[in-house]
């Protein structure tokens, strides 16, 4: 196994297959702990983390939203919030997120200014899609 896996730290991950092996590596240089590893482990283990990354990213791509609902919402997801607490966050009434969310109420500037301050929302994005 060492020789295939090897071979894919040194040039792209092309194949579910290699993405395995690479994995299994990767997990079995880092179950020895950082300050267990040689340089040329520690070398190993970066390239494969690297390997894997780019195959994670061209393989396992997630479409960006392209409403604001969606963008709100996915804000929400990545933070872990329900909704009572994003109106919180954004020094909103629950029931104005709500009906924001919901399409019966177009977001104001006041909404438009926390989503870009308190979520990180693009101002871009918000001026496209508002």
């Amino acid at each position: 196994m060492g020789s295939k896996v090897t071979a894919a730290a040194n040039r792209p991950i092309k194949t579910e297959v290699q993405y395995k092996r690479a994995m299994d590596e990767i997990l079995t240089l880092m179950n020895k702990g950082e300050d267990n590893l040689s340089k040329s482990q520690s070398d190993k283990l970066r390239s494969l983390a690297k390997a894997a990354q780019a195959y994670e990213k061209s393989v396992y791509t997630i479409e960006p939203p392209t409403t604001l609902e969606g963008m709100i919402e996915f804000k929400m997801y990545e933070r872990r919030l329900k909704q009572k607490e994003l109106a919180k966050l954004m020094g909103l009434s629950e029931s104005k997120l709500s009906q924001v969310l919901t399409g019966k109420r177009p977001p104001d500037v006041a909404f438009l200014k926390a989503a870009h301050q308190k979520l990180g929302i693009d101002a871009s994005f918000l001026l496209n899609h508002a």
